[in-house]
């Protein structure tokens, strides 16, 4: 058997590439249309334009599906950890998956809802989308480090717990350069001039974006080694009808 068919363990390696892929594809494309700028662009800029937003738009949409189901499957793993040692809150392992869910959730939006040069109404809510899938997500990665460390050693290694801290650490710093700069960002266009007065501020701002969403990438890789320990079931039942 090949390793990725361990247990669960396609679940995060599917999302890592798939997720990455949106990243690069959709920034590739807008790039070769000459749509953005090489430097530095923000991510939801690299698809704002067509074909690149359809592509964005459809490839985030199962990002969001799969980082559900990963986000579901690691609860169940440490729900039937906790029931075995009792090392983890319930309370804890509930909350954190309502927080990955919502941050999934604010995937879908920031799919559906594409920023756009004409719409400021649909900006607005592309923005709302993109700020609860950073608050509920990096958050949930915070959780799922303190969750790590409390089921140890029974869950994951301690070099895995900690480099979990590590990337959590980074996007948690990265979080908040990206969002307050982003309010001194006066002007929406695309293509950015470096004698703009705003320009420092956008370029913090998007490098720290760009940060933080590969800290999601590289903290769902952390996930590959225990999800090939457990595998999911559905089991059905039926009522005899009278």
């Amino acid at each position: 058997m090949f390793w990725f068919m361990q247990g669960l363990c396609f679940l995060p390696v599917f999302l890592v590439i798939w997720s990455s892929s949106t990243f690069i594809i959709s920034y590739l494309i807008a790039l070769f249309r000459k749509d953005v700028d090489i430097i530095f662009p923000y991510i939801s800029d690299t698809g704002a334009n067509p074909p690149e937003s359809c592509i964005f738009g459809l490839m985030t949409f199962i990002s969001a599906y799969a980082g559900t189901a990963t986000i579901y499957a690691r609860y169940k793993y440490v729900e039937k950890l906790s029931e075995d040692t009792g090392a983890v809150s319930p309370y804890l392992n509930k909350a954190s998956l309502v927080l990955g869910l919502l941050s999934c959730l604010g995937m879908c939006i920031v799919a559906t809802f594409q920023e756009t040069q004409m719409e400021t109404t649909m900006e607005k809510v592309h923005l709302t989308g993109a700020l609860l899938f950073f608050i509920t997500g990096v958050t949930y990665i915070v959780l799922q480090s303190v969750i790590s460390y409390h089921a140890y050693p029974y869950g994951s290694s301690l070099g895995i717990c900690r480099a979990r801290v590590g990337i959590a650490t980074i996007a948690a710093v990265a979080f908040f350069p990206t969002v307050i700069c982003s309010f001194f960002v006066t002007q929406g266009k695309m293509h950015r001039d470096i004698e703009d007065k705003d320009y420092p501020f956008h370029v913090a701002s998007a490098v720290c974006e760009w940060i933080v969403a590969f800290s999601f990438v590289c903290f769902f890789l952390t996930y590959i080694d225990d999800f090939k320990l457990f595998t999911l079931r559905v089991k059905t039942e039926c009522e005899a009808l009278s």
